[in-house]
């Protein structure tokens, strides 16, 4: 008896009655039984075969459950059984039960296991010899006697008896624990749990027969033992293996369908066992594996399985589905299910560290529960998918499983193909929003919009395909589609000679990236633009995404002589703690704050707050949202030198950009005052 026994007062009383009965075995025996003397020719067979059967049952095999607790294969079986019929009752009991306690005290069990083990077993030995001595002339409580060849049929039913009330007493307390049918345990794992018993039960008779020629003779099945020891270990292996994920050692699919179906089926009787299901899902972990090799992601993953399963009360919950999915079954409807969901999350919050790396580990969660979400395990896993999926795109963490999301997943899903396809063909098209000197009012730099015109939808807001793109692996394809095309076309206006700066904005999980600034580099290189035009606009989110990571890119692309810029200054729910450790060269003020600031006085004082804070920090700062002059004049009294906006200049085309910036240079040139 292994694992955590549920608190239940019909438990309880059975896990009591089982000692009971064991403690009435134990005194029978130990009293009305015979002890064999030292010096007897019994003794030395009988010390073989109870020192055998202490080490046989501390290499217990488990066998694969899919609950706890489990039953164990013990190869003492074949010893305690010879014992029982050449040694006598007292004997055999004693040896079962001092092989148990030591066994029990080895592994650590609880007082409570130890003792239902111990009283088991006894039941278990006491039934068996009542079974043979009834079959045969040996008295019951009779002491050493010879087994003959007329005896063995006896023995092997007794043998037989043994092994199933063992098997009956301990399904009993995990039908009780797990409430399944008793008859639904003892058949699992039938087949080979009695195949390697009927063996084990068959050495054991010979045993009995041989145990009067000497502990010599003996000596010579312990071959057979073994050799069914390993074969009974390679099954197990075997079976775990194919319920078993090999990376971190928790439940793999087939283990998780299996669980969802037995809960489905137990809730027919008891509808708060209905299941409720956890997929748990890592944020940006191809990224881990892409830069700093797999090794570590596999180092990862299994912290992160450590994690799940120290959250979990039952550790058998946890499942890995595969790559950096994980699932969690729950019994006890959505309530206890979301609970769970937030207690994985949780777990994952402190960073883990990897060799000399520490990594800020995030995750994303779909809840869905029976019957409200799925009438069965294949439903109710791909309504789970499907909230995972939208906990993505959502940037929500959790997510509980809702029917309007089906409609939108087809949607999305069918938009995501195309959005892998309009990158592959060239579909997407960039345009570019001035950023204007608000003193001269003229372009100093431009930023790069992607923009989507779908063949049949049309316009595609950027809104709608760039969370597809960050939670698909595309926003690598994308953002590099964005920054080549953009570096074109700003190499072009240098070669006209306009000297204007160029903004990218970059993903949370590009800026985590350790291979951007060499692919940067390449891209400059690859168009013969300096460093210090290209500003790479970053989030306050993606800068807190995985700090130790973002401050050795941001440091890397800093030295190349790219600029950084905080995009949506002011949005995010960051401290001003980045700014002190980080070296960035902008601020971008956010629209929220700049559209009404003319009207909303908290807005104003926002903006004002910023832009002093910039000028101190020695940061340029950028306004964006500009729709009317009165702000622009506004932002201008306060100290910001740049503003981009409705205003100043919508997004559009490269040609116009390049005509703006001409007819802008036609108007700064001095105009022609004839020869003196």
């Amino acid at each position: 008896m292994a694992g955590a026994a549920v608190p239940s007062a019909l438990l309880n009383v059975y896990v009591a009655l089982v000692g009971a009965f064991g403690a009435v075995a134990l005194t029978a025996s130990f009293v009305g039984g015979s002890w064999p003397s030292l010096t007897s020719a019994a003794a030395a067979p009988i010390a073989f075969l109870a020192v055998a059967a202490v080490i046989g049952e501390t290499r217990s095999l488990p066998v694969s459950r899919n609950e706890v607790p489990a039953e164990t294969i013990s190869t003492s079986t074949p010893f305690v059984l010879a014992l029982m019929a050449f040694g006598g009752v007292a004997v055999a009991v004693a040896v079962q039960a001092v092989a148990s306690l030591i066994d029990d005290l080895v592994n650590r069990r609880p007082l409570r296991k130890s003792a239902f083990n111990t009283a088991q077993y006894a039941v278990s030995v006491v039934v068996g010899r009542a079974v043979y001595a009834g079959m045969t002339d040996v008295p019951f409580f009779g002491g050493p006697a010879r087994v003959d060849v007329d005896h063995l049929g006896a023995l092997l039913t007794a043998g037989v008896v043994m092994v199933v009330v063992n098997r009956v007493l301990v399904a009993g307390v995990v039908s009780l624990a797990t409430r399944r049918p008793v008859g639904a345990i003892i058949r699992e794992d039938g087949w080979s749990v009695t195949a390697t018993h009927m063996v084990l039960l068959s050495i054991g008779a010979v045993a009995a027969l041989v145990a009067q020629d000497g502990a010599g003779v003996l000596a010579l099945l312990a071959g057979p033992v073994v050799a069914v020891y390993l074969t009974a270990a390679s099954a197990v292996r075997s079976t775990h293996q194919a319920t078993h994920d090999s990376l971190t050692a928790l439940g793999n699919r087939d283990r998780l369908y299996r669980e969802l179906d037995r809960l489905q089926e137990l809730s027919g009787r008891t509808p708060s066992a209905a299941p409720g299901l956890v997929l748990v899902d890592l944020d940006h972990f191809k990224d881990i594996n892409d830069t700093l090799g797999h090794p570590v992601g596999d180092q990862l993953l299994r912290q992160v399985a450590a994690r799940l399963v120290s959250s979990l009360e039952d550790p058998t919950a946890a499942h890995r589905l595969g790559g950096d999915e994980f699932a969690v079954v729950v019994a006890g409807g959505l309530e206890e299910t979301q609970r769970t969901a937030r207690a994985l999350l949780a777990s994952l919050e402190a960073p883990m560290r990897v060799g000399e790396l520490e990594l800020l580990v995030r995750a994303s969660a779909g809840v869905a529960v029976a019957p409200e979400h799925g009438a069965d395990a294949e439903t109710l896993m791909k309504n789970a998918d499907i909230a995972l999926y939208q906990a993505k795109v959502d940037r929500d963490r959790i997510v509980t499983y809702s029917s309007e999301f089906d409609v939108n997943t087809v949607e999305r899903l069918q938009l995501l193909a195309d959005l892998r396809t309009a990158i592959e063909t060239g579909e997407l098209g960039v345009q570019y929003q001035p950023q204007v000197d608000l003193a001269s009012r003229t372009v100093v730099g431009v930023e790069a919009l992607i923009r989507w015109q779908h063949p049949t939808r049309g316009p595609v807001s950027p809104d709608d395909f760039i969370p597809l793109a960050e939670n698909s692996g595309l926003i690598a394809a994308l953002t590099f589609h964005v920054l080549d095309a953009a570096l074109a076309e700003l190499a072009r206006w240098r070669a006209a000679g306009h000297d204007v700066r160029l903004a990218v904005n970059l993903s949370a999980r590009h800026l985590s990236d350790l291979a951007l600034p060499r692919q940067v580099t390449e891209a400059l290189l690859r168009h013969d633009v300096p460093a210090p035009s290209l500003v790479l606009e970053v989030t306050e989110t993606g800068i807190l995404s995985d700090p130790a990571r973002v401050d050795a890119v941001i440091a890397s692309l800093r030295a190349l002589g790219v600029a950084i810029a905080v995009d949506d200054y002011g949005t995010g729910h960051a401290s001003l703690s980045y700014l002190k450790r980080l070296e960035v060269d902008e601020l971008k003020i956010d629209r929220s704050f700049v559209s009404d600031m003319g009207r909303v006085s908290h807005d104003y004082i926002i903006v004002r707050s910023t832009i002093a804070l910039a000028r101190d920090l020695g940061l340029r700062v950028i306004a964006e949202g500009i729709e009317e002059e009165e702000t622009a004049v506004s932002l201008h009294a306060l100290g910001c030198c740049i503003g981009q906006g409705f205003h100043l200049g919508r997004p559009t085309s490269p040609v116009a950009i390049l005509e703006r910036l001409d007819a802008e240079r036609q108007v700064a040139l001095p105009t022609p005052t004839g020869p003196r």
